[in-house]
């Protein structure tokens, strides 16, 4: 507490740091640090969470039972099946009736028997096996007459499906070569798809949605064949795929995606729906395939990070694909990508916290036996690296890794740790994706102490102080200042981290109040290790200094007036006027503006000057 000019002032002061956050509350003075969540060439991947079934909840709700088609139902059922949400019960009745009708109707278009034979996949309805068997043989019309990707995406995709449920329906393909061979004339040598036999040109398209449905067909292909699918046609889809996988799109924290950007019947395309049809599709095609695809781990673990990295999304469509498309990388023959995390990326160093890593698959399934190591830190906005190598311990109770405290050097910051992922089991090389090492942002925070606080009444002119004083913050202070208007107060002190370093925090302010509780904030400067605030005593308006005389008042009237008159400029120009009317009558307004000002900063400089000499 300040005593000064009999009036009570109260002194509240903040610090704000984009690094590191803690608190030191020492009775007037509490300092709180901020973080930042931004951090370059670095980010944190986590598996789904139940923010994800919170979200499926809400985007995914029906009406009166019902969804408004069986394709949006579907989107909702395989959503819920993957988050484990149980919700068949409230629209089984309504669409395993929906489902029935549109299998035993012989006009059902063929994308409409495909959905429901999905949607059926899921709640298992009552079906008439004879009208599966009765569907059959249309549906193996449709794929020898088809003229495009789609056409074959629904025949083949239902005939696999009622395979699926039925093994007194024949389903086999015969001619499956010639079929194969007819998709596969849609393909590029880029490894994009055409739409269709009468679209020569490929599409950007293509290479999300079209790749996935020419895969999956192609797949259902090889599942229904009656004979094995000559190799030949096979490797040319694998080599197909690499050449799709050569036009990955990269960032800097290691994540991979295609890119789509048309817009046409199909709606738009964007990176998070065509990045998870390639992964339904490849993985599709994976399953059924002899050998298996030799793709890159670390793209296949990109192209997770960067399903993981689009977050929640929000629209249904997109929860969808992204859920799908990581339920599809969570068990496949291609590379099973495992995700390192941290349930906290925010340690004290004064609550000595423990740094824990998690490593689970996109759905957060345990990892197979590994271990984790620290391998260096880099301080963030310095190239200062420390090289640790250091294993983490692991937890078994709890299934995390964790180090038992933080190398000796690290202080209140933030930094970039990298980590290195090891499995134990050498066959699992070569199931499991990795990849390298896996940068993640830390924020080391702890209580931040402040010394060396000392407040001063200074001459306004030359800055020698009259009157100073400590301040002891562990104890009482009741202090009493005084000066008169032509003096100033400064406040000095000096933060410093739980390590002993001087700590320099990217803004800090000060809070004065009055004993009328009007409080007033103030930026507080500093001076290599020294903070200090050249602050105003009088925290109301002071008219004390206004000139009595005759004269001189006139001019400080005439002063304030003309710079409310420069202000009211600024209101008409953005109402009204054009620039070069605000300009001209700026100019005018100058002229006398200048003269009127110096006279009036002449008489107060005069009036100084003579209080000084006597």
């Amino acid at each position: 507490m300040l005593l000064f000019a009999n009036n009570f002032i109260f002194i509240s002061f903040f610090v704000f740091d984009c690094f590191s956050t803690g608190m030191a509350k020492v009775l007037g003075f509490v300092v709180l640090l901020a973080l930042s969540a931004l951090i370059c060439e670095a980010a944190t991947f986590k598996p789904i969470s139940d923010s994800h079934r919170s979200a499926a909840l809400e985007l995914f709700t029906p009406t009166h039972g019902s969804f408004s088609s069986l394709e949006e139902t579907y989107e909702a059922l395989r959503t819920f099946e993957v988050l484990g949400i149980e919700k068949q019960a409230d629209i089984r009745a309504s669409t395993c009736a929906s489902v029935v009708d549109t299998l035993s109707s012989s006009s059902s278009a063929l994308k409409d028997l495909f959905q429901a034979l999905r949607v059926n996949g899921i709640l298992k309805c009552e079906l008439n096996k004879k009208a599966l068997a009765g569907i059959a043989p249309r549906l193996k019309d449709a794929v020898n007459s088809a003229s495009s990707l789609l056409d074959y995406y629904y025949s083949v995709g239902s005939l696999v499906l009622i395979k699926g449920l039925s093994s007194i329906v024949e389903v086999h393909l015969e001619s499956a070569d010639s079929v194969f061979r007819a998709i596969k004339a849609f393909s590029q040598s880029d490894g994009r798809w055409r739409y269709s036999s009468s679209n020569p040109e490929s599409s950007t398209y293509a290479a999300g949605n079209y790749s996935r449905i020419a895969l999956e067909s192609l797949a259902g292909i090889i599942s229904l064949a009656s004979s094995e699918i000559d190799q030949s046609l096979i490797s040319m889809v694998k080599d197909n795929i690499s050449k799709l996988f050569d036009g990955l799109e990269k960032f800097d924290d290691g994540a991979y995606y295609f890119d789509e950007k048309l817009v046409d019947a199909h709606g738009h395309q964007g990176p998070l729906s065509a990045s998870s049809a390639v992964v339904r599709g490849i993985t599709a095609f994976a399953a059924v395939s002899a050998e298996k695809l030799n793709l890159p781990g670390d793209k296949i673990l990109g192209l997770a990070r960067f399903l993981l990295g689009a977050g929640v999304p929000g629209n249904a469509k997109d929860l969808y694909y992204q859920i799908d498309a990581l339920a599809s990388l969570e068990n496949n023959r291609v590379s099973i990508p495992l995700v390192l995390s941290l349930p906290a990326s925010v340690l004290s160093l004064t609550r000595k916290n423990q740094l824990k890593v998690n490593v689970n698959t996109v759905l957060g399934s345990a990892a197979p036996s590994l271990t984790v190591k620290l391998k260096q830190i880099f301080s963030s906005g310095s190239k200062d690296t420390s090289v640790i190598d250091q294993d983490l311990k692991f937890d078994h109770k709890n299934a995390v890794h964790y180090l038992d405290a933080l190398p000796k050097d690290i202080d209140v910051g933030s930094y970039i740790f990298s980590f290195e992922v090891l499995l134990h089991d050498s066959d699992h090389k070569t199931i499991y994706a990795t990849g390298g090492r896996t940068k993640v942002p830390i924020y080391i925070t702890g209580a931040i102490k402040v010394d060396n606080a000392e407040i001063a009444v200074l001459d306004n002119d030359i800055g020698n102080a009259e009157t100073q004083k400590k301040l002891d913050f562990a104890g009482e202070n009741a202090i009493s200042l005084s000066a008169n208007h032509l003096q100033k107060l400064r406040l000095s002190f000096q933060l410093t981290s739980p390590l002993g370093h001087s700590f320099k925090p990217h803004q800090a302010f000060l809070k004065l109040r009055h004993e009328s509780k009007v409080d007033h904030i103030f930026v507080v400067g500093n001076s290599g290790k020294q903070f200090e605030i050249i602050l105003l005593l009088r925290l109301h308006v002071n008219l004390k200094n206004f000139p009595t005389a005759s004269g001189p008042a006139m001019f400080a009237i005439l002063f304030h007036l003309l710079i409310a008159a420069v202000l009211s400029l600024y209101v008409l120009f953005w109402l009204q006027w054009n620039l070069f009317q605000t300009l001209r009558a700026l100019g005018f307004l100058g002229i006398f503006l200048l003269f009127v000002g110096h006279r009036t900063v002449s008489h107060l400089a005069s009036t100084s000057a003579k209080l000084k000499s006597a």
